[in-house]
């Protein structure tokens, strides 16, 4: 009982860490298993008659192909967890040493709506890495959106 009673995950980020978890898993397995069905298993089967094993067929066959899937899913991760401000402040408590950005931004509002220029700002400057991280995997992300449109 002890030990229960010191394992606390309210106020820490392991606890915002599973929240993000058992919240993201469900739309990364859906995502996924969408993408690895649609592997043709002809591909697969031709792999396996040339004598390659379950490893090498993943390492080196399905994970080149999967990369544009995993950067859609890895961007909409990364925003969804970026831009989450609900699960911060329920699992951190909106304490301030261990408040992520979304909840510093929020809290920088003064009385009457003062201020609102600074954070029109830190939101902006907030936006950067978001957008960095898109504009470096853009091109896996437009393969990964188009990959089911035209058939051929």
């Amino acid at each position: 009982m002890k030990l229960l009673k010191s394992f606390r995950l309210t106020g820490t980020f392991p606890g915002v860490w599973l929240a993000h978890t058992a919240y993201g898993l469900p739309f990364a397995v859906y995502l996924m298993r969408n993408f690895f069905g649609n592997i043709p298993y002809s591909l697969l089967e031709s792999a396996r008659i040339d004598g390659a094993g379950r490893l090498q067929i993943f390492i080196k066959l399905i994970l080149p192909l999967a990369k544009p899937a995993i950067a859609s899913l890895a961007i909409f991760q990364f925003l969804w967890v970026w831009n989450d401000l609900l699960v911060s402040l329920v699992y951190l408590g909106g304490s301030s040493d261990v408040a992520p950005l979304t909840v510093k931004i929020s809290s920088m509002m003064g009385s009457l709506e003062a201020g609102w220029h600074i954070k029109a700002s830190a939101a902006f400057i907030s936006m950067l890495l978001p957008l960095a991280l898109f504009f470096s995997l853009k091109k896996y992300f437009v393969k990964g959106v188009l990959a089911g449109s035209v058939k051929g």
